[in-house]
This record gives C-alpha cells, structure tokens and sequence, in this order.
C-alpha cells in the first residue's frame, strides 16, 4: 500500500496505558556489528581448512584442478620445521585477498614484489596465477596461522627459463613473510628447508628448487642461503637483476 513501509520490522506497534490513551512504540533496527576485530579465517578453530573452490561467476578454476603439473602439491598436507608445523594451503581469493593485499601494501614488500595498490590490483595477480597452472599462489600457515605467502612454479615452464640452463621439472619458489611481527625471527630459513625438502621428496621427478630473487634483497638471498641454496648465478632479467638460488637434490633428500 503507498506510504506505508515496506519493512514490517519498522512499523510502529500500538499498546495503551491504563488511562486508556494509545502509545506508539516505534522499533528502531539496530546496525549489524561490526566484524573487523574477527581474526582470518584459518585462525578460527574448525575441524578443517575448507576446500578451495571454483569462482561461479568467473569459473576461475580451483587450484587442485590446475596443481597437477606440480603434483597436487596443496593436497600434501602438513610439514614438520624446527619453527613449528608448517603448511601449505592454496589461495582462495573470496577468503584471502584482504589479507595478501594488506602485505603487499607494506612499503618493504611492495618495493619488491611491485603488487601494492588497490585491492583489484592483487586480485588480477592471483586470479591469473590460479587460472594458469604453472604457478600456484598458497597462505603459509604456522601452527595453523597464516603468516606468509608462497608461490610455487614449474621453473622450467616459466620466463625464467630463457634466462638460465632449465632442466626439465625444475621447480621455482616465491616467498614472503607477511606480517611486520614475523620479520626478523629467523623464521623464513626454516620454512624454506622445509618446503624444499617436501617439494624434493614428494616432486620425483624434480632434481633441483631454484628461486630469482631481487639482487637488492639482502635478507631474502641470506634466507635461502641458510636454506641450504647456493647463489648459482647473477641474471638480467626484464624487470630486475636476479640472483639465480639453486637447491640440488642430494643423496639425503631421496626418501
């Protein structure tokens, strides 16, 4: 009916006092509370991650469906470190893009991994690493806290590989600490040996993890050095100069 509110919650209730007389009581709907103190997700205590799922409205596919020229590598499950137990799981961007775009907004990461900006911005990079299947973007997570973002590449497939001698399912490593609090404690030489050693255990068929990071970045070649990588060479790449980090597999490394 024309003027009367579409909201039945709003409408004003009618009672009377005892004299007789009617008294409107008018309900006054209450704003939602706010969630922005709820920790991520993954923090919250469930009985499991769960699954990462397709977008319906871009049908951008799930990174299980496009891991298996890394060997599912999302499906392996958790790694013991001398930091704590670590775990890989893939990226969903409905859940976590507020998170990786807040790091990547950090003045220290942003320098390097040039992904700071707007939220759109993060999400175009990992929309189009989901959709690709050589490179899959994970939440790093230590005793079930996300604290870092991983990405894992078939180097061999990869632009990298016109600019070093390839072989055939080398696998590439991209890592960040997120958060200020976590920089600084040594963490990322550990996670990085364990991952390594996960990726050259359960990967037979890789001989060799390399990582390009900026030549600039004096903390990240000093973690994979403490990684177990050597600083194979210095190379020219379109959009930096890199220091080529290779870990080779060793007798110790086959299971």
């Amino acid at each position: 009916m024309q003027g009367q509110s579409a909201d039945p919650a709003a409408r004003p209730r009618r009672t009377r006092r005892p004299g007789g007389h009617t008294v409107r009581l008018r309900h006054r709907p209450q704003p939602p509370p706010s969630l922005s103190h709820l920790p991520h997700p993954l923090c919250r205590e469930e009985p499991a991650v769960p699954p990462v799922e397709a977008d319906a409205d871009t049908r951008t596919p799930t990174p299980s469906a496009v891991s298996g020229l890394l060997d599912r590598i999302g499906d392996w499950g958790p790694v013991a470190t001398s930091a704590g137990v670590f775990r890989l799981v893939p990226v969903r961007i409905d859940r976590d893009l507020p998170l990786v775009g807040r790091w990547m907004n950090d003045p220290a990461v942003a320098a390097f991994w040039e992904l700071s900006g707007p939220e759109p911005v993060t999400e175009r990079h990992l929309r189009r690493k989901l959709a690709d299947g050589r490179s899959i973007p994970f939440l790093g997570l230590l005793e079930g806290r996300p604290m870092s973002y991983w990405e894992v590449y078939r180097a061999d497939l990869d632009p990298l590989a016109r600019h070093y001698p390839a072989r055939p399912h080398d696998t590439g490593i991209h890592l960040l600490i997120g958060g200020v609090g976590d920089r600084g404690r040594g963490l990322g030489g550990p996670l990085l040996r364990g991952v390594t050693e996960l990726l050259l255990d359960r990967r037979s068929a890789c001989a060799r993890v390399v990582a390009e990071p900026d030549l600039r970045n004096i903390p990240s070649i000093a973690t994979f050095l403490s990684a177990g990588f050597r600083l194979s060479a210095e190379l020219a790449l379109p959009t930096k100069r890199a220091a080529l980090m290779v870990r080779d597999r060793v007798l110790s490394d086959v299971s």
